[in-house]
């Protein structure tokens, strides 16, 4: 038998709520020192087949398993779980269901202190992390009010201070910024060069292959459809499902020959009354905190697509919940169509300005989607014989049919994140304002609502047209703000360091750098094309410009 770090033989699992299969047939082992980079669309099986690889399957989640799964040579059902826990380290999709501390520091050590170490080693293993991911500064900070990116690189120093032998990483770069996602997968490198295997489970595949993976596996349906070597596009890979670097789009659509038909981008009327106004705003939380918003002027007008990037912590998030009235300015004053925030409840701002926070699970509460996508329309007045139609064009809007009756809380992470977007579109709000509508979403889907919502001509599917007045999307996604934006806000120091144009903006890569947004290969490819488009388009669009 061998005695591989991991070895999966023909592994099928049933989930026992569902009736098809969630694997079939799996078979792989995983050398000492190996990268595996695991990617497909939602529902593919890539969560399910993490599960199985950290014992969560069958302990936690019930159903039919047949085949092995043997973790050095040991049957994971087998083990005991603090045993397998110091094998397999897993980092979660969602920081907010890892995160259990009130702090950093005790967040960090919350597995070494579990395994009874010494306190002297307890304090060094967290030093070591807190290094290693560029984290000291947040050492005493609480993790209350840390942003989404910063939960997730401390999740992964609690892992790390585990030393497992085998990293399991779902997603990990969901909610980080373009540079500290490049960190991420630069520490995962070298961890696997010291010997670490690491399993890496990733939507983002054009980001991932920056970690110089050994192999790719590519699942779809359950089954693996590809495992091997990714030096470029293999056959087997669908383009239109997960994300992959601009110039093998480009070569994959020229080689099938597919017309693509370029998306107009609606122009910002200015002339009209502006939606929301920041004037002068600053904000602290309280005066012993440092100002997180300093001279913030914005205007937000009808028409605007507008995409928010800025590095992690900068205060995108913090910007936004002032549009919505949840934070007061402490300084200067933020108006919602000509009414100052301080004078109107966030329930009469909700009719103006619907938001979709970072983390799904601070939004879900019903017992099934139906009601969750009700509620709002419910709270706002609307006439009860309008709801099912708002609530069935949401569903469709991002994918949802089926799962009507499901629990909200039992989706994956994906799916959670569209039923809150769902849950938005119900309540016909004029401004749609999403906080990484994108994270944990595969390729296919968020292409999707991203042009449902997105689609400015007159075309009977659009949302947008009928319902918001404009859109506005906090994104690390550079590609989405290439893609889809009609004006890109760059956020950084407190304030607003470039607004504009997407052209204009992103075409200045050392502003962008400066705030850890790295240009991707779409955004290249556009810059160099932008002659003879005149506009930046998808990449299946600059197929018909591209030498």
């Amino acid at each position: 038998m061998s005695n591989q770090p991991l070895v999966i033989e023909n592994l099928t699992f049933k989930y026992r709520t569902r009736p098809e299969l969630a694997l079939e047939n799996i078979s792989l082992e995983l050398k000492q020192g190996e990268l595996l980079l695991i990617a497909g669309s939602s529902g593919c099986g890539k969560t399910t087949l993490a599960r199985c690889i950290n014992g969560l399957i069958p302990r936690s989640y019930r159903g039919e398993r047949t085949g092995k799964v043997l973790l050095h040579g040991t049957e994971v059902s087998e083990m005991p779980i603090p045993e397998m826990a110091q094998i397999v380290g897993t980092l979660l999709q969602d920081p907010e269901r890892q995160i259990v501390a009130s702090n950093v520091f005790n967040e960090i050590a919350f597995g070494p202190e579990n395994l009874g170490l010494p306190r002297e080693e307890i304090n060094q293993r967290v030093d070591q992390a807190l290094k290693r991911l560029n984290l000291e500064y947040l050492r005493e900070r609480e993790t209350f009010n840390l942003s989404g990116g910063e939960k997730q690189k401390v999740a992964l120093a609690g892992v790390l201070t585990m030393n497992p032998s085998i990293l399991l990483l779902d997603e990990p770069l969901a909610s980080l910024d373009p540079a500290s996602a490049h960190e991420a997968l630069e520490v995962f490198r070298s961890l696997a060069d010291e010997g670490k295997t690491v399993v890496l489970v990733e939507h983002r595949v054009e980001d991932a292959i920056e970690a110089k993976p050994d192999r790719l596996l590519y699942m779809e349906e359950g089954r693996i459809k590809y495992l091997g070597p990714i030096d470029n596009l293999p056959k087997e890979i669908d383009h239109t499902k997960v994300k992959l670097p601009a110039p093998w789009v480009v070569q994959r659509v020229k080689s099938l020959e597919i017309p693509a038909p370029p998306p107009p981008k609606p122009t910002v009327e200015e002339s009209r009354e502006p939606l929301v106004v920041f004037e002068d705003v600053d904000f602290q939380y309280d005066e012993e905190y440092p100002f997180i918003l300093k001279d913030v002027n914005l205007k937000i007008y009808p028409g605007d697509l507008i995409a928010v990037l800025g590095p992690n912590g900068a205060g995108k998030s913090t910007l936004v919940k002032h549009a919505i009235g949840l934070l007061k300015p402490t300084k200067g004053r933020v108006l919602i169509e000509g009414q100052d925030t301080r004078k109107i409840s966030v329930a009469q701002i909700a009719r103006t300005l619907g938001y979709v926070f970072q983390s799904p699970t601070h939004m879900l509460y019903a017992p099934t989607v139906q009601e969750e996508l009700e509620f709002g329309p419910n709270n706002l007045g609307y006439d009860p014989a309008l709801i099912p139609t708002f609530v069935k064009e949401s569903v469709s809007t991002v994918n949802l049919n089926g799962l009507e009756e499901y629990p909200p809380l039992g989706l994956s992470f994906g799916q959670q994140k569209r039923t809150t977007i769902a849950a938005v579109l119900a309540m016909r709000s004029k401004i749609l304002v999403m906080d990484e509508p994108t994270a944990g979403q595969d390729f296919a889907n968020y292409t999707r609502f991203m042009n449902a919502l997105c689609d400015t001509s007159d075309n009977e599917q659009s949302i947008l047209t009928a319902n918001f007045a404009a859109t506005l999307f906090i994104t690390h996604d550079l590609d989405l703000a290439v893609t889809y934006a009609n004006r890109v806000l760059l956020f950084g120091d407190k304030h607003i360091v470039a607004d504009g144009d997407p052209k204009d903006v992103l075409k200045d890569v050392d502003l962008l750098l400066k705030y850890r947004v790295r240009p991707t290969s779409l955004l290249r490819l556009n810059l160099d094309l932008l002659p003879r488009t005149g506009q930046f388009l998808p990449a299946e669009s600059l197929a018909s410009y591209a030498p």
